[in-house]
């Protein structure tokens, strides 16, 4: 049946209270809407972060726009590149001569400036089609032996498979670093597109022992981030890290440690004492901390009012775990924004589910999610840019990936971060219109 586009639908399957909702997948997984919150990072604002490289693309123009406007927004069309194919190359036996001499045309192009590394990009019908890539990386690196190549894949097609495309750039950006001497005070925050923040206890703890922390994020040239490659661990704080970790360890012999990005104060302090365990130092007492937390909790609660809070997984690697720790705060926790739950958030759906089984839990891709009003009626405070787009509300916190922040600074600058945005009113489509929060951006 025809139905009027920009309907506003009043029954929806996109929309439960958690009692009803299974763990980990809530609604069912078809026909998409993709929300107009942008800041979200792609794989290309993530090759980004390794200086002096250059990205090429190799699709059809269609499947191009995307990854062409990200670039031109940031400001980065100098590090980019793409290749467009034609039908014809499909089957006329080209491709592979065509990738190899496009790729070798946009090299000789960018001298006499010569990329340190350059990450190649096919796509789905490269995969259709059996191009042999293997066969075009070997001919590349045969003649330009300066550039390092890496195996990238844009696969859409691959969506609910093991390694999506995100997943493998994540890993892939440290495939460049060669193995080298460990040094034992040199440590590494691996698969984070954000830095964390300077005050956190993790660096802290580092620094009063005088260990040096390494991150991409930070990396400004391409000797920084090569040195990466010496340190003696490597620290994941969110899942799409743990690929990363693993090949690290076995191509490099780095040990390494995954911290959840736990909002719970006790698992902070668990975490930390994980750290100072792997590398043989002491770990101080964070009572004070924990202290200082509650006091912030419980004056940020005040001085919010009852003003509810909806919170989406895009602003934090553990929504489930946040809402938790506000709620047994006494917050007014209304809305959670997840069409699926960290398998780390568990223990803390199943909490919120058994104390709290009214709490709505929205799906932010659904179909219907297209016509269901983006008004409240009451003011909301939205922790990330989706839950602020799906509200309408004009109090958000305006963070993707939590922001960079973690431990117990992060617990208190999330708090300051909620009494802004109760103070002030501004209109989101500002905010989350641009690509890459965090990211250089020429609008």
């Amino acid at each position: 049946m025809l139905q009027q586009v920009g309907r506003i639908m009043k029954e929806t399957q996109a929309v439960i209270p958690i009692k009803e909702a299974s763990f980990p997948a809530f609604f069912y997984d078809g026909l998409q809407y993709s929300p107009p919150a942008r800041g979200t990072w792609n794989i290309v604002h993530t090759n980004m972060l390794v200086p002096e490289s250059h990205q090429i693309y190799i699709c059809a123009l269609g499947c191009l726009r995307g990854v062409v406007l990200t670039a031109a927004e940031m400001g980065s069309m100098n590090r980019f590149s793409s290749i467009v194919i034609e039908e014809h190359h499909l089957y006329d036996g080209t491709m592979e001569d065509v990738i190899v001499d496009a790729v070798g045309d946009i090299l000789d192009n960018l001298r006499p400036y010569v990329p340190k590394a350059c990450f190649i990009y096919p796509s789905c019908v490269h995969h259709f089609m059996g191009c042999d890539m293997d066969t075009i990386y070997q001919r590349l690196r045969e003649t330009y032996g300066q550039t390092k190549f890496v195996a990238c894949w844009m696969d859409p097609i691959r969506r609910e498979s093991k390694w999506t495309a995100e997943m493998r750039t994540r890993q892939q950006v440290y495939s460049l670093l060669q193995k080298r001497p460990l040094r034992h005070h040199d440590v590494n925050i691996i698969g984070s597109n954000l830095a964390v923040q300077d005050n956190c206890e993790l660096v802290s703890l580092l620094q009063e022992n005088h260990i040096v922390l390494h991150q991409l994020p930070t990396c400004d040239t391409y000797e920084a981030y090569e040195t990466m490659a010496s340190s003696s661990l490597n620290i994941g704080q969110e899942p799409l890290a743990k690929g990363c970790l693993a090949a690290m360890k076995q191509r490099l012999g780095q040990e390494s440690l995954y911290l959840s990005s736990s909002w719970d104060l006790d698992e902070i302090e668990r975490n930390l004492q994980k750290v100072a365990a792997s590398l043989h130092i002491s770990c101080p007492s964070y009572a004070d901390k924990k202290r200082q937390c509650e006091n912030a909790l419980a004056q940020t609660r005040k001085y919010i009012n009852n003003m509810p809070i909806a919170i989406d997984y895009t602003a934090v690697v553990r929504p489930f775990s946040l809402a938790r720790l506000l709620l047994s705060h006494e917050f007014i926790v209304e809305r959670i924004y997840a069409d699926v739950a960290n398998p780390e958030d568990k223990e803390d759906f199943y909490w919120i589910q058994s104390q709290y089984p009214q709490l709505q839990v929205y799906a932010t891709r659904h179909a219907d999610m297209r016509c269901l009003a983006r008004t409240t009626k009451d003011p909301v405070l939205a922790i990330g840019q989706k839950a602020a787009y799906f509200t309408g509300t004009k109090h958000f916190v305006n963070i993707v990936e939590g922001g960079g922040l973690r431990d117990y600074a992060g617990v208190l600058r999330l708090m300051n971060l909620l009494q802004e945005a109760y103070d002030t009113e501004k209109e989101a489509k500002p905010y989350i219109s641009r690509k890459g929060w965090g990211c250089t951006s020429c609008l």
